[in-house]
């Protein structure tokens, strides 16, 4: 695909850099400890540009959670990229580059030919309104050129995987050893079945975060960087007080760590070993679905609905920002009752 033409002249651009603004940016700042922002810029950039991108690199990590700030940045590294092809500076682009670059995006192939998912054109385009945002936001441009671009938004599916509620407690008691690591797993699996946490939430929990005795955790910068607290079941106190008791002490190495959950040798978990733990328990309980951390928050919100909960406390319980999100779990009781239709109607 030829690339579409860029305008000749920029001196009508609708993004206008402030040239005041510019001059209060040090050309060459001092480096900061832990950051990684040299590989997320193409070569050949401005050091004016590289300065931008480090400042929305620190708002991004305020403003949103740890797994969303490198893929953001992935999906600017290559914009950047595109742009510097064109030989075109950052503050310079128009609402026409940006739809140029759209309509490449929709020609563009994976290697064994086919199309990008649409998912995968609506995240990186919201990364890229999310940096022009935050440049006119901060006064840095003139006016937002992502305005406009628009995208069509992708239908949100039903979940994949819901086990049934003998399915998932299959699941929970195949983590029987009384070992500190088995104490833990049992903890952990009774966790996420009784709060429907996600895999980082339930990652980044510490010790304060618990109260068995009330039978609440506290979730601390979730999704949207939001705080909640959530109840607990009996099962899920009352294994964690169990772990506490007797487990997690004879897990931790010398250093101490504020985590709930740690690891064999002491330490944070990390998502991919929770991931890991969760699917061996399914094996054990042979399981035949695909079971993740995720498919515990699914089968919860399915459960409670069909324990006629309102649709209002599961959102609360889940931490979804908009109610749309969770009405989805509505469309699985449809889904449901088309089977049984099909399966028991005489017409069926």
């Amino acid at each position: 695909m030829k690339n579409p033409p860029l305008a000749k002249t920029r001196q009508t651009v609708v993004a206008v850099f402030f040239s005041k603004r510019v001059n209060e940016i040090t050309p060459n700042p001092p480096p900061r400890h832990g950051n990684q922002r040299g590989r997320v810029l193409a070569p050949g950039l401005s050091s004016k540009t590289r300065r931008l991108i480090g400042l929305y690199e620190d708002d991004l990590h305020v403003r949103y959670g740890e797994r969303t700030v490198p893929e953001y940045l992935a999906h600017v590294r290559a914009f950047l990229g595109w742009l510097g092809e064109r030989g075109v500076e950052m503050v310079e682009v128009r609402t026409s580059d940006l739809e140029a670059y759209q309509s490449e995006l929709l020609g563009l192939r994976k290697r064994d030919g086919k199309h990008y998912s649409l998912g995968f054109h609506q995240n990186r385009l919201t990364a890229l309104k999310s940096l022009f945002r935050f440049l006119h936001r901060r006064r840095y441009l003139l006016q937002d050129p992502s305005r406009s671009i628009v995208f069509e938004r992708k239908e949100a599916k039903l979940p994949r995987t819901i086990l049934s509620e003998k399915e998932a407690r299959r699941v929970i008691e195949a983590a029987r050893n009384r070992t500190p690591a088995g104490l833990r797993d049992r903890a952990i699996l009774e966790t996420l079945y009784a709060t429907g946490l996600r895999v980082t939430e339930l990652a980044n929990l510490t010790v304060n975060d618990a109260d068995t005795e009330e039978r609440t955790l506290r979730i601390r910068l979730g999704k949207g960087r939001r705080d909640r607290n959530v109840p607990m079941t009996h099962a899920a106190a009352e294994a964690i007080d169990t772990y506490l008791a007797e487990g997690r002490s004879k897990l931790l190495t010398p250093t101490k760590t504020p985590w709930l959950f740690v690891a064999d040798h002491g330490g944070r978990m990390h998502r991919v070993v929770l991931s890991r733990l969760v699917t061996h328990y399914a094996n054990q309980a042979r399981i035949k679905k695909h079971v993740t951390c995720h498919t515990f928050r699914h089968s919860i919100a399915t459960h409670l609905l069909r324990g006629q909960a309102d649709i209002r406390h599961i959102q609360r319980l889940l931490g979804h920002a908009s109610l749309q999100t969770t009405q989805r779990y509505t469309r699985v009781e449809i889904s449901d009752l088309r089977q049984v239709l099909a399966r028991a109607h005489p017409r069926g």
